[in-house]
């Protein structure tokens, strides 16, 4: 299953809930985000050599070097302008093939590139900040993702410090909304490669993002 995390916003915490997926569905997490990467990366190939056809997608993958695999993405301009994302879609399932679950994170907003990995995509999960704007922002990538025919699993609510309206996401976007409290941990351990969900897996933060791992596996059943 290939599961595009996205957004309407950036810096609504995609990166961390993609990589804290792929902990807790044992997935390998693609750093889709070919202009604002923020996955960890390090020495050798990675997603902006393999759609530039330099590199072969299994290879890219980080595999056995911590605790979450990931196949990052570069941070060059040059490298992203040689990138051809039409090699996205081979690139994807290479790795599913491979591996099995691939949880990719994909650029934020509404521009052309982030519908590619969702043209690709099973499913989807929505990120939204809890803040009042945040429904219509989930609400115009639900839509996107609809278009693209990519089935909306859940919505996060993400780095909450009050009880957001989870009922008004649920309403209008008509899926589980689950409510991931602030926590600096889990921006913290992504720098660090250590996942709240191997760390700490009974916190607030932990709990949720297995409550979100859980509705994905109900939708790779049904």
């Amino acid at each position: 299953m290939i599961l595009a995390v996205t957004g309407g916003k950036g810096g609504v915490g995609k990166s961390t809930l993609a990589f804290e997926l792929g902990a807790a569905l044992d997935a390998v997490v693609v750093d889709a985000d070919l202009g604002m990467a923020d996955l960890p990366t390090g020495p050798g190939p990675d997603l902006h050599d393999v759609l530039a056809g330099r590199a072969d997608p299994v290879e890219a993958v980080r595999d056995g070097t911590g605790p979450v695999s990931i196949l990052p993405c570069g941070r060059s301009l040059s490298g992203a302008r040689a990138a051809d994302v039409t090699r996205l879609d081979e690139t994807l399932r290479a790795v599913e093939r491979a591996y099995g679950d691939v949880v990719v994170d994909c650029p934020a907003g509404m521009k052309a590139d982030a519908g590619v990995p969702l043209a690709v995509a099973d499913a989807c999960l929505v990120v939204a900040s809890p803040r009042p704007y945040a429904l219509a922002d989930a609400v115009r990538t639900r839509e996107l993702a609809r278009e693209l025919d990519a089935g909306l699993v859940a919505v996060a609510v993400n780095r909450a410090v009050e009880d957001p309206p989870t009922e008004a996401f649920e309403d209008v976007l008509g899926a589980p909304a689950v409510v991931v409290p602030a926590d600096p941990r889990v921006g913290r351990n992504l720098a660090e490669c250590r996942p709240v969900m191997r760390c700490a897996p009974s916190s607030r933060a932990g709990r949720a993002v297995s409550e979100l791992a859980s509705a994905v596996a109900r939708c790779r059943r049904v």
